[in-house]
């Protein structure tokens, strides 16, 4: 069989191939996923059409979701994310039709959807929901093949939600960005970890003594200001959520309107799935030099056509990173393009936590298959018992034993006659 495929160069296909498998030796409960596939091919003969990060840690999942008899066509979720030799070594090694280039312009990136769906995929696998936006909004023929998909992103999973209240979403979708074992650990130490990396590579910058600034105090808001906290810097948090500000107090946090923390910013990353929350009030106020950047999935959250129109001039001070002058004489640096920067200036999660949520990503499939049919059009929960199977096969890989209830107990806790003794 000929693998159709669109990438920068077959030729990098050692150092990627070399780099899967450093990543897959810190990805047990994957690998245990993909021997059980392997024996039991439990996908046989399914079309997966995936738009994901081209990463090392992308290309263990579709390992194994070939090993369990799916045949995967893979684009790129965002145009810097993709690891080059990573997509090589899929296309060459593994048989993986594999669509994505590192920078690939607008255009290309939505011609490499448009590869994915061509594929006629009966699974759909987002990072962000372009593939389900792109089929409902003018590839509306690839409905049919469709039995589900599975959403890995908080963004993906604000847009495919919407749909749903519109009644415009026309098959289920299982929010694997929600399962307990994706966001707890994912979002929280994968984002946390991962964007300081980016951002120190990118700028290598001293953190400790700066003010950092979070947009944002979800999951990944949470990772980030404990991570960058334990770097040494001073951090503050913005947020529109009264609960999740009142969070980020006690957990120790400065808090302040996005006016406020202008002012004071070193730093300023994004993290909240929204639209401008860097803008024209902030632009306005911020310290000359102040490092602005994104770890959201859109490049949306940082309102860069402003900062476009209104510098007297921008100059790249190196890859990815760009200083804009405005006409007081302030400069403001950004990085990444206002993409991804743990993926676009890094090497984006570790191994170890996309472990677990790549695992959801293979079980939800295989639950799909089976259960898609008798699914609402609706936007839903991974099932608590692959969330728990996940966190479980993960305690093993790391010799860790748990308590069990005993019959007794499960007993008084199904029970209310039992009160004060």
């Amino acid at each position: 069989m000929t693998t159709d495929y669109d990438i920068k160069d077959i030729n990098l296909a050692d150092e990627g191939h070399a780099r899967i498998l450093w990543a897959d030796a810190d990805m047990p409960v994957l690998a245990q996923i993909r021997e059980r596939f392997e024996r039991e091919k439990p996908l046989e003969g399914v079309r997966i059409g995936a738009c994901l990060h081209v990463t090392t840690e992308t290309a263990n999942l579709v390992r194994t979701l070939a090993a369990g008899g799916a045949q995967v066509t893979l684009c790129a979720s965002n145009p810097l994310s993709t690891q080059d030799d990573t997509a090589a070594s899929l296309v060459r090694d593994f048989g993986i039709s594999v669509f994505a280039i590192c920078g690939e312009d607008t255009d290309t990136y939505y011609n490499h959807v448009d590869a994915v769906i061509d594929s006629q995929p009966q699974i759909t696998m987002d990072d962000g929901a372009d593939v389900v936006g792109r089929i409902h909004e003018t590839r509306r023929e690839a409905i049919e093949h469709i039995l589900g998909g599975t959403e890995e992103t908080t963004t993906g999973v604000i847009r495919l939600a919407a749909m749903a209240k519109d009644g415009e979403l026309t098959y289920p979708i299982i929010a694997v960005n929600d399962a307990k074992t994706k966001h707890f650990f994912d979002n929280r130490y994968g984002t946390g970890q991962s964007t300081l990396d980016g951002i120190i590579r990118l700028t290598n910058r001293l953190l400790a003594g700066r003010t950092f600034v979070v947009s944002g105090y979800g999951w990944c808001g949470k990772g980030l200001a404990m991570r960058a906290r334990g770097m040494g810097c001073q951090v503050v948090v913005c947020e529109v959520d009264p609960t999740a500000a009142l969070e980020a107090h006690m957990d120790g946090f400065a808090v302040m309107p996005r006016e406020e923390a202008a002012a004071v910013a070193d730093i300023w990353c994004t993290v909240t799935g929204n639209l401008n929350v860097i803008d024209e009030p902030c632009f306005k106020t911020m310290k000359d030099g102040a490092i602005i950047c994104n770890s959201g999935h859109f490049n949306s959250e940082i309102n860069i056509p402003w900062l476009e129109e209104h510098a007297m001039s921008k100059r790249t001070l190196k890859p990815m990173v760009d200083e804009y002058t405005l006409p007081d004489g302030r400069t403001i640096v950004l990085l990444a393009e206002g993409r991804l920067v743990n993926l676009s200036g890094a090497e984006g999660h570790p191994a170890n936590v996309m472990d677990m949520s790549f695992a959801n990503q293979a079980l939800c499939a295989e639950y799909l298959l089976g259960h898609a049919k008798a699914m609402a059009p609706e936007v839903y929960d991974v099932p608590q018992e692959i969330d728990e199977r996940v966190a479980q096969l993960k305690l093993d890989t790391l010799g860790i034993q748990i308590d069990t209830l005993t019959p007794e107990q499960v007993e008084y806790m199904n029970s209310w006659q039992v009160g004060t003794v």
